[in-house]
């Protein structure tokens, strides 16, 4: 072994070996590398899908590191506290992480950089969870992009870091330091009985993720533009939840994405838009933190949305049961599979915050609650988006019809028909998979009718379009 002081890699939404320079940098040290992971607050403030799908990432990832010889150290408390008590335990004098960008990450690694530094002790964050660090891109006339159209424009011919290989050996120390046990954090407590259901729908670890791209660009890639759009079909590459925890890399799918454009891939340009999207939303939440709890845009302060998350109306939007098919089969692909389409997350969020003129943060909330694939920049971004408040918004009078949409879009009806058990004479078993994926408390079962909508299409429609014209934009 070396004599050189330990170096502590400080794992947050990162589990991968390839393309992760904090990982790179602690092993240039040339020195132990001890990783380890921090149940703080910010990860008990999780809501019961996204904190059950970390726990899994962390397994997977504990388990990826056991083959390399390596081991990932679990603690609780307060991340400065816990590296300190690292720190004396082990010697080590530097201790490396990956860059978050929504408010709470930022003030957190602030706070422990100042502590760290203050401590005589080397402390570093470095890039990995974007593509463009946020203040290196900027208009023609200085500051952000407000506008996501111009800011793929400005990126698109960008050099982007090949992504960096991963590991043949991660030095570990003589001796490890003592490690919490996962399950004893029960992270996936929240779930009850939804975790077994969920638990086939996830693709986890950076193998699967690799595997999912790979299956992705040999053929969904071409046709993407248009079946992205399509909810009956498997057309997108579902690396999201993966993105989420870091299982991959966004360069990885940037390169990926490149290459399949130049080899002829018609929809591989459009992926490739849709990674840039991601990066639209943080890059947003690094400037503009408020968009997070706040309307983005003020002048949406005094809009009438009912904020009664209790009402029956926003419970049967929870529950998938509005009458209306295309919002009903999202909610419930939700619940089985812990994702949403994206066309369906365009629909129920319009159908909340229009027809039934209910606020965003009502629905980003549950959404912060039930999503796997959950990301703080592109729920926030995504809710305000469809509710006219927010950034690039749609305008005012875009009401998306879920009936027209849904005609459009999946015209033979196979959306609704795997996820809505009621009016099918033989229900699939997706259609059955939501009853048990629900809370009993609900009390639902799949020979119950299936309701009538709660408000007509057009009365909602008519209803928003009033109070939106009866303001000034």
């Amino acid at each position: 072994m070396t004599d050189i002081s330990p170096t502590i890699l400080w794992l947050r939404r990162d589990f991968r070996l390839t393309d992760h320079p904090a990982l790179a940098t602690a092993i240039e040290a040339g020195g132990p590398v001890i990783p380890v992971f921090i149940h703080d607050t910010e990860v008990e403030r999780l809501g019961a899908a996204p904190k059950w799908r970390l726990g899994l990432a962390v397994e997977k990832f504990s388990e990826t590191l056991e083959v390399m010889g390596s081991r990932l150290i679990l603690r609780q408390g307060d991340p400065l506290e816990v590296l300190r008590a690292l720190i004396k335990e082990t010697g080590a004098r530097a201790v490396h992480w990956s860059r978050l960008y929504d408010p709470c990450a930022i003030a957190r690694d602030k706070a422990v950089k100042a502590g760290l530094k203050e401590d005589g002790i080397a402390a570093e964050s470095h890039r990995g969870h974007l593509l463009f660090e946020p203040w290196t891109v900027e208009t023609k006339t200085g500051g952000f992009y407000r506008v996501y159209s111009p800011m793929w424009r400005a990126v698109k011919d960008r050099d982007v870091p090949q992504p960096l290989k991963a590991p043949a050996k991660i030095p570990a120390p003589d001796a490890w330091p003592a490690s919490d046990t996962l399950s004893d954090w029960r992270m996936d407590a929240a779930m009850n009985r939804g975790a077994a259901i969920c638990r086939p729908y996830q693709c986890v670890g950076e193998a699967a993720a690799q595997d999912r791209l790979a299956w992705f660009l040999d053929g969904p890639i071409d046709p993407y533009k248009d079946d992205r759009n399509l909810p009956g079909r498997d057309g997108t590459s579902n690396l999201s939840e993966n993105l989420a925890v870091g299982e991959i890399s966004p360069a990885q799918c940037w390169h990926a994405g490149m290459r399949a454009r130049e080899e002829g891939a018609n929809g591989a340009e459009h992926w490739v838009k849709e990674v840039v999207w991601r990066e639209f939303a943080y890059h947003l939440i690094y400037h503009t933190p408020q968009i997070t709890h706040r309307n983005w845009r003020e002048d949406w302060d005094a809009f009438p949305w009912s904020e009664d998350a209790g009402s029956e109306a926003v419970l049967r939007w929870k529950q998938g049961r509005t009458g209306v098919p295309f919002v009903d089969a999202a909610m419930r692909e939700m619940y089985v599979t812990g994702r949403m389409h994206n066309r369906g997350r365009m629909i129920v969020a319009s159908y909340l915050t229009k027809h039934l003129m209910t606020h965003w943060r009502i629905g980003m909330e549950w959404f912060d609650e039930c999503l796997t694939d959950w990301d703080p920049a592109s729920n926030a971004m995504g809710w305000q988006w469809a509710a006219g408040s927010g950034p690039d918004a749609a305008p005012y009078f875009r009401i998306f019809n879920p009936e027209t949409q849904l005609e459009k879009f999946d015209p033979k009806g196979h959306y609704p028909a795997r996820w809505i058990a009621e009016t099918a004479h033989q229900p699939s078993e997706t259609a059955l998979s939501y009853f048990d994926a629900i809370p009993r408390s609900w009390g639902l079962a799949p020979d119950a009718p299936y309701p009538d909508p709660r408000v007509s299409l057009s009365e909602g429609r008519n209803r928003a379009l009033a109070a939106y014209e009866s303001r000034s934009f």
